[in-house]
C-alpha cells in the first residue's frame, strides 16, 4: 500500500514537471480572462512552501526580515509573480523566469548596474542547482531589466491585479500600459539569439 502510494505521488510530481514544461500563455492569446489563466496554472504550479528559502530570501518580499532594507527591487509574493507571467506571455522555463525577474525589476525603474551584477551573482552561484541561471539566462535577465525599464508599463509589483481578474488578457494589458509591441520585438531578437531554446522562440507563436 505505501509503495502504491509512493509511485502514485512520484508520477504526480512527474506530471506536474512535464505541465510546467509544456504550459505557456502566448501574447497572441488575448481573449481568455486572466482568472482563467491564473487557475490553469495553479492545477500543477509551485506553492509557496515548495520553493527554496534562498530564493524566497531574495525575491519575496514576505520573507523581508530587514524592512527598508531591500536589496533587490521588484519582489514579489508567488501568486503575484505567477500573475506577470501571464501578462508577459512567459512560460515556466528557465528563459522565462529570467525574463519575468528582469522586466520586473526593471519596470520600478529603480534597479543599478550593481544589484543587476548581484543578482547575477546569486542566480549563478547560491541559488539551488535547479533554480539557477547559466550565463545565457543572466543576458535574458539584463535585457529584460532594460527592457522594463524603458516601457511605460506601472511598476509590475505594485499592481493590485485583483479588480483585473476578470477582464480579458488584452484588456489588463492595456490598463497596466503594457506594450504589446515592444515584447514582441524583443521576443524575435531572443528567438533568433537562441534558435534551439524552446521558450526563446515559442513566444512567436
Amino acid at each position: 500500500m505505501s509503495r502504491t502510494f509512493t509511485v502514485f505521488s512520484k508520477d504526480l510530481i512527474l506530471n506536474k514537471q512535464a505541465m510546467s514544461q509544456k504550459w505557456h500563455v502566448t501574447l497572441h492569446e488575448t481573449q481568455r480572462t486572466l482568472q482563467d489563466c491564473y487557475d490553469e496554472l495553479q492545477t500543477f504550479g509551485l506553492s509557496q512552501d515548495q520553493i527554496p528559502l534562498i530564493v524566497k530570501l531574495v525575491e519575496n518580499p514576505d520573507y523581508d526580515y530587514l524592512p527598508g532594507f531591500d536589496i533587490f527591487n521588484g519582489g514579489t509574493n508567488i501568486e503575484q509573480h505567477d500573475l506577470i507571467h501571464i501578462v508577459l506571455g512567459r512560460g515556466l522555463r528557465v528563459k522565462d523566469e529570467a525574463f519575468v525577474l528582469g522586466f520586473t525589476a526593471g519596470s520600478t525603474n529603480r534597479v543599478s548596474t550593481t544589484e543587476e551584477r548581484l543578482y547575477s551573482f546569486f542566480s549563478k552561484y547560491v541559488y539551488p542547482k535547479n533554480y539557477q541561471f547559466s550565463d545565457d539566462d543572466i543576458h535574458v535577465y539584463k535585457d529584460a531589466v532594460k527592457l522594463g525599464f524603458i516601457s511605460d508599463c506601472l511598476a509590475l509589483d505594485k499592481i493590485d491585479f485583483g479588480p483585473l481578474m476578470h477582464l480579458s488578457l488584452s484588456e489588463v494589458r492595456q490598463k497596466i500600459g503594457l506594450e504589446v509591441d515592444l515584447l514582441k520585438a524583443y521576443y524575435k531578437i531572443e528567438a533568433k539569439r537562441y534558435p534551439i531554446v524552446t521558450e526563446s522562440n515559442r513566444n512567436l507563436i
